[in-house]
């Protein structure tokens, strides 16, 4: 009889194997780098001197993540190591003293760096730490991971989160998803502190010293996420079709990751309907200035949607939230996720029942007054200390390092008694 596996087990597995294989491989790569450094008569390169802080950020886009939080740590006059992937990160030249950014390689070559890092506390949105290529470096004291987006924490792809010594947070149910996981895994309880968003919190504020939009015809922004269970993978070209028959203004604006993980798809797409007075195609790496001049937004799971809801105060539509969780860490909870409970109080849900009469949905979710009621409740959820993310952070990043520091020399000062005795 042949045996059975449910999906949601073999994604489980399938993702098990791949961890085991890369892991496999990246410490046979790492042993070949430190047995030629041996044959050369050199040494595996490892920073002498302990760096306090030190983020790192595998893109660029992550600076807007991080910005506040180096702006906060920079007035406090507290020195920072950033380290980033992106040769082209904004942070390269971002303008405060205390920040010193480095480009350390891209893929292998920056986990490489980062896995014999010297550092007391490392602070990064970059998810399967100790899982993949990146490993725990053994003179890192402290890693600790900021979320990227106010939705569920267990999106991201399994173990992704486990192996962090502290999660800084948004809203109460993602503490209670990170310990349902710990429980279900046998692992220590993450440090877990409820910071806000600082980001969001920066854009909230530059939209209050922003200008007013000027007048311009109802536009739509369509901005899905990536993946088989994205608009673009479900829908493919009707979702185009539809919106132009909106008469709508319609900006169009992919995941970054679409380009290299979808790049056929798109550039069908983009053939097929290409720029017109009608459509634009949007890949600022900035995002504030085209969520600001949209009235509506369309999606399906992406971060995007919260950022646009909860800061600009404009209805979503969304598509159907119940994607397969079976390569996420939601897989293991068997829970709802949070999203499915949030988005229908943001705006609609975008189905093959109503996908031809988009421009009737688009109309109502701009005038229902339900929304704007469910956009308060949701905020209040995902959102705790609004305009505090930076301060708070900072706050945590520095009481951390003075008990880091504390706790090393009280053990330095017991090594020396014991030599004593």
């Amino acid at each position: 009889m042949l045996l059975y596996i449910d999906p949601g087990t073999g994604s489980m597995l399938f993702s098990i194997l791949i961890g085991v294989i890369g892991a496999g491989f990246y410490s046979l790569r790492m042993l070949w780098i430190k047995l030629r450094f041996m044959i050369s008569g050199g040494k595996v390169k490892e920073n002498s001197e302990k760096l306090p802080f030190v983020i790192f950020s595998d893109d660029k886009r992550y600076w807007t993540i991080f910005e506040p939080i180096c702006r906060e740590m920079d007035r406090r006059g507290r020195d920072i190591v950033y380290m980033t992937a992106s040769q082209d990160d904004p942070a390269l030249k971002n303008p405060y003293p205390h920040v010193k950014a480095e480009f350390i390689g891209k893929d292998n070559k920056a986990f490489a760096r980062l896995n014999f890092l010297n550092a007391a506390i490392v602070l990064s949105t970059t998810p399967s730490l100790d899982v993949y290529q990146w490993k725990r470096s053994k003179s890192v004291q402290y890693y600790v991971h900021i979320p990227h987006a106010a939705s569920d924490i267990t999106l991201y792809r399994m173990f992704g989160i486990d192996y962090y010594d502290a999660i800084l947070l948004s809203g109460d149910h993602q503490a209670r998803d990170i310990r349902n996981l710990e429980k279900l895994r046998g692992l220590p309880e993450k440090e877990l502190i409820q910071i806000g968003i600082p980001y969001m919190d920066e854009m909230a504020a530059r939209l209050e010293r922003s200008e007013a939009v000027p007048e311009h015809p109802l536009t739509v922004l369509l901005a899905p996420s990536w993946g088989p269970s994205a608009i673009f993978s479900v829908y493919g070209s009707r979702i185009l079709d539809v919106l132009m028959k909106t008469g709508y203004h319609i900006i169009v604006r992919p995941h970054p990751q679409s380009f290299v993980s979808e790049k056929i798809l798109l550039e069908k797409l983009m053939k097929k309907y290409p720029a017109s007075d009608q459509l634009e195609w949007n890949q600022d790496t900035d995002n504030f200035e085209v969520l600001r001049r949209s009235d509506i937004l369309i999606s399906d799971f992406s971060g995007v949607i919260f950022d646009f809801t909860l800061i600009f105060d404009k209805p979503v539509i969304y598509t159907d939230p119940q994607f397969d969780v079976g390569p996420y860490d939601a897989w293991w909870l068997k829970t709802p996720l949070w999203t499915s409970s949030a988005l229908p109080r943001l705006g609609c849900q975008l189905t093959e029942d109503n996908m031809e009469y988009l421009r009737e949905v688009i109309d109502s979710c701009l005038t229902d007054p339900q929304y704007a009621e469910g956009r308060h409740s949701v905020k209040e959820e995902t959102w705790a200390h609004v305009g505090e993310g930076a301060i708070r952070t900072a706050d945590y990043l520095l009481d951390l390092y003075e008990k880091l520091m504390s706790t090393d020399k009280a053990r330095s000062s017991d090594d020396q008694d014991e030599r004593k005795n």
